[in-house]
């Protein structure tokens, strides 16, 4: 009797990473420098720094559990493993808010870029373009989506590189070299706690991508020691890039009052045209819409992982979220899923798509170290010592800053959010019989193998 398809181990680290930065998008950084400017006062840089600070907390408890548990699903597996399944259903029915619509609200904002560059051409054109283009490739396997990712981020990598050089070379042009050099963007007189807090709390989703590169766990050579290592250099690199540019943004563009809420989200395009003139204008729309579209590829990686990872436990309908693709081994009914909601672009705006993805990261941020702490307890029972300070005092801290980010959000994403949290509530109470039992779960059997996929038994 032939045996079911499998997962293939086929990424290295140097894969994952940039999956991850993919993910993370760096060029997203300019894409929201009107909203973070105008949100710490002129002090962007100073937001991207504390995210990057709240961020590398938790990264570390990310690694700890990916090391422990190398197997697909994240926060969800992470959760279920060490504090309770049904708590582990909830964080993942969390994460999948984020995980489900965020390919959505990346092809959403590409397609507004397109839209604004050929206002001639029609919006959904560009979005079923984004969609489908997106979909075949992952659909086809993670290395052709890898090879793909390769490309556009080294066109992304450039842009960023033009983009601080060129930023330089204007401000230095502007004021002289001490000019370059200047504590505004981090601090000055417009700037508060609060703000900066604020728009740190905006700033850490784009530091996503150090999460979803545990989705690919079970596609990841020797994952035990890959995917820690890798959680923590796309947290590092892509906060020091996040820094960096909007720092050179912000002495280009000092301050953080708009004249018009359109100013405000049109600012890199403006900075742009300033520094470099229509010519770079044009090679900055063009690495933004790249970025976008490199990120829409991960993210839709990681949703339809997510979804198969909960699907082969049987948490989600198991024939159609734990199927696999017999020739292309890749989970090509979730791939499908997260493009038909997709659509929802063609009768939604921007700000509007960007609420329903604010709640569900933060929530995974907060019970991922809550779930070190719980391993460290679970191991301290059987008579294993583990270390007190990275198991319990830094997982602490990290949930302590996340909480502390979460009540920063707008009050529409925390009552969208918890909206989609009870539902899942409600849709638990069915799955498990009034909470009477617990969901339904495989035990796996990781095999580490570099050259062996993850099986499951029971």
């Amino acid at each position: 009797m032939a045996s079911s398809p499998t997962l293939v181990r086929a990424l290295t680290l140097r894969s994952v990473v940039l999956f991850g930065l993919a993910y993370m998008t760096p060029l997203i950084v300019l894409g929201i420098f009107g909203v973070i400017a105008s949100a710490t006062g002129g002090a962007s840089a100073s937001a991207y720094l504390l995210a990057l600070v709240a961020m590398i907390f938790t990264a570390l408890s990310y690694g700890k559990m990916a090391a422990a548990f190398p197997v697909a699903g994240s926060a969800y597996t992470y959760v279920r493993r060490t504090v309770d399944s049904r708590v582990g259903f909830l964080v993942g029915w969390a994460v999948l808010l984020d995980y489900l619509f965020l390919p959505m609200v990346i092809w959403l904002i590409g397609g507004s870029y397109l839209q604004a560059q050929f206002p001639a051409v029609p919006f959904w054109v560009w979005i079923i373009a984004f969609i489908a283009i997106t979909t075949v490739l992952n659909v086809v396997g993670v290395r052709v989506a890898e090879k793909a990712n390769y490309l556009l981020m080294a066109f992304q990598v450039l842009v960023v590189v033009i983009f601080v050089a060129l930023s330089i070379a204007h401000v230095a042009g502007l004021g002289g070299a001490p000019a370059v050099f200047d504590a505004g963007p981090f601090w000055n007189d417009s700037a508060s706690v609060a703000g900066i807090a604020g728009g740190a709390a905006i700033a850490a989703y784009s530091f996503l991508g150090f999460d979803a590169v545990t989705t690919l766990t079970e596609e990841t050579v020797d994952p035990r020691r890959t995917i820690p290592r890798a959680i923590l250099l796309v947290a590092l690199i892509g906060g020091v890039v996040f820094i960096v540019v909007s720092y050179a943004a912000q002495l280009v563009r000092p301050g953080g009052v708009f004249d018009t809420p359109d100013a405000e989200s049109s600012a890199a395009f403006t900075l742009a045209r300033d520094i470099g003139g229509t010519l770079f204008s044009s090679i900055f729309l063009a690495g933004l819409v790249l970025a976008q579209f490199a990120s829409g590829l991960a993210a839709q990686a990681g949703a339809s992982r997510l979804m198969y990872a909960m699907g082969r436990d049987s948490v989600l309908p198991h024939r159609v979220f734990g199927y696999l693709q017999p020739r292309f081994r890749t989970p090509a009914l979730c791939i499908a899923l997260t493009a038909l909601v997709g659509l929802i672009a063609l009768t939604i705006d921007v700000a509007t798509s960007t609420s329903f993805i604010n709640f569900g990261a933060f929530t995974a941020f907060t019970m991922v170290n809550v779930s070190v702490v719980a391993y460290y307890l679970r191991q301290r029972r059987q008579g294993v010592t583990l270390n007190p300070a990275t198991y319990v005092v830094l997982p602490v801290l990290g949930a302590l800053v996340d909480l502390y980010l979460l009540t920063r959000l707008d009050s529409t994403a925390i009552e969208l959010g918890l909206a989609w949290l009870a539902l899942g509530v409600v849709y638990l109470a069915v799955l498990t019989k009034g909470f009477r039992v617990a969901p339904p779960e495989v035990e796996f059997t990781e095999d580490v193998d570099t050259d062996s996929p993850a099986r499951t038994s029971r």
